[in-house]
């Protein structure tokens, strides 16, 4: 039976490479590799900074700040994951990994709030960010990871480019999403009150959606955690590179620390920031609450609606 395929083809692969290796490469390699020097920059600086931190200061330190914005159980929890991690023996590894993931999510805030900002104040610019962003979510890794090696080389700055324009999208659609939810009639009033279209982004718009934005850096967060291992494959380090080893020598036993380490770092990762982006009642009093009750001397407890000291 006929199809349009045995009369005309269209050569897109063709166009696709000469378009890059005969344009884009030559014309604009200089750009594209000062791109990556902020990267660089950021990235050594946390990862000499992380390896410099003692293992047991780390972790008490990581532990007391789960504790200030979760719970005693996710401190426990943090310390216990983290001494897995040292004694399995890919500690260096998990702290290449985290300032990886870290400054990938620093570079995706960066670019992705004031985008999210944008879309929302503008109508058009958001119906013209969609696509972009639809494209960006579905589109395999894989496929961009060819034109990553050629216009960036390999290395962890490439894998650390491909990290984020693999986890931006939700960052950017959440930001955008929590500024359109803001409630017109705050904004209204805002306004009526005298505020400068700053005043009422800065006080009123962002810290109303707030919860929103950090529910958008969360998945961005665990986003950026996916893509270790695939960015192992253009030289990137850290846990990624000890599962793709692994995997490539059949070594089950160096994959699954890899690949273990990869799941605590991304469970305590998650459920800081959960913390940080609820304001729920219910959770258990923080580090910073017990402290604070602990060094009120003297001051007696009174009850809310009798003003009363409660015995």
């Amino acid at each position: 039976m006929w199809q349009p395929s045995d009369t005309f083809e269209i050569p897109l692969d063709t166009w696709v490479e000469s378009a890059i290796k005969g344009w884009l490469v030559p014309n604009f390699r200089d750009v594209f590799q000062a791109i990556q020097v902020p990267i660089t920059v950021v990235l050594e600086g946390l990862d000499m900074a992380l390896q410099a931190i003692p293992m047991p200061v780390f972790a008490i330190a990581v532990a007391l700040v789960a504790w200030a914005v979760a719970s005693r159980g996710l401190a426990l929890f943090t310390l216990i994951s983290l001494a897995i991690v040292d004694l399995i023996g890919v500690w260096t590894q998990t702290m290449t990994t985290l300032a990886m993931i870290l400054t990938a999510v620093l570079f995706c805030a960066i670019v992705g709030v004031p985008l999210g900002i944008a879309a929302a104040r503008r109508d058009g610019f958001e119906k013209g960010l969609r696509p972009v962003l639809d494209i960006m979510q579905t589109i395999p890794p894989f496929v961009y990871l060819v034109p990553i090696v050629m216009l960036f080389g390999v290395g962890m700055a490439p894998g650390i480019i491909a990290t984020i324009i693999f986890a931006l999208p939700p960052i950017i659609r959440l930001t955008n999403l929590g500024i359109r939810s803001v409630p017109e009639d705050l904004i209204e009033a805002a306004f009526a009150f005298g505020s400068s279209p700053r005043q009422v982004l800065w006080e009123v718009q962002l810290p109303l959606a707030l919860r929103t934005i950090m529910a958008g850096l969360n998945q961005t967060l665990m986003l950026a955690l996916s893509m270790a291992v695939i960015a192992a494959l253009i030289g990137a380090g850290g846990l990624g590179l000890t599962v793709y080893t692994g995997l490539g020598r059949l070594d089950v036993g160096a994959a699954t620390e890899g690949g273990l380490g990869i799941v605590l770092l991304a469970m305590i990762l998650d459920r800081i920031t959960q913390a940080l982006g609820s304001d729920s009642p219910t959770k258990t009093p923080g580090f910073l609450e017990t402290l604070k009750s602990f060094f009120r001397f003297g001051t007696p407890a009174t009850s809310p609606e009798t003003g009363r000291r409660v015995s």
